[in-house]
């Protein structure tokens, strides 16, 4: 029943901020390239891991499927925690997190599944300046978000760019498009390479035994449609004399 109930949890997000009247970029998933899923990995512990865990994976885990050897991964990636072992989870306490960001940051682990990997890819690309806000960002993905533009470095800052329609005698202004303003490290096509590794990896998370469960899953069928065949031959043995 817990189970159950932590489900709903992670789906409720999706139904109650979903993508309805959002255009999302669609972003290229390859399971398969492992230099940008080790790519995304480095970010995602280097970005992301300082307020959101991953708990259901373990760094070893990660290194085993990425082709990441312990040493490497004990000096470039194990920044909250000293044993490769461990599962990846982040030090602070979610009373704490409450207090000092407003709510404890979700865990990352099926992000990919609840969202989908074209809303994370654009929500990541879609952040804009909002003085307005505590964070001083906002973004068009997911509107008044408490996450601050961790990314900020790596692609700068983007404005908003408005576009005026009409419903009567009303005239309202909309975001139709976010223009970068003050380059970041990287430029334009480097950061969406970036965020689809980033991507990448988060939809890896949320189901590493998925190449694998594919190429065993081929095998099952292979095996089966051999089978078939003897399995038909003894059907026609057994019935003939019944006929």
């Amino acid at each position: 029943m817990k189970k159950i109930f932590s489900l709903c949890l992670i789906l409720l997000p999706a139904v109650a901020f979903g993508n309805a009247g959002v255009h999302l970029e669609h972003v290229d998933i390859d399971l398969k390239d492992k230099p940008s899923l080790q790519r995304g990995a480095k970010l995602f512990v280097n970005y992301c891991l300082s307020c959101h865990s991953a708990s259901y994976a373990r760094f070893n885990g990660i290194g085993k499927d990425l082709g990441i050897p312990d040493d490497v991964m004990k000096k470039n990636m194990l920044f909250v925690s000293d044993k490769v072992g461990s599962y990846m989870r982040v030090a602070m306490d979610k009373e704490d997190a409450k207090k000092w960001l407003g709510v404890a940051p979700p865990d990352l682990s099926v992000i990919a599944r609840s969202r989908g990997s074209d809303w994370i890819y654009t929500f990541l690309n879609s952040f804009y300046l909002d003085p307005n806000k505590a964070t001083g960002v906002n973004n068009t993905v997911f509107k008044d978000t408490a996450m601050p533009h961790i990314l900020w470095e790596l692609q700068g800052w983007q404005r908003p760019v408005y576009s005026e329609s009409q419903h009567g005698d009303e005239t309202t202004k909309e975001i139709s498009g976010l223009k970068l303003v003050s380059p970041g490290k990287m430029s334009e096509e480097d950061y969406q390479v970036a965020t689809r590794d980033l991507t990448n990896f988060l939809t890896y998370l949320g189901e590493p035994a998925k190449l694998v469960r594919k190429k065993v899953g081929l095998w099952v069928i292979l095996f089966l449609l051999v089978l078939l065949v003897p399995a038909y031959l003894l059907k026609k043995e057994y019935w003939k004399d019944v006929k």
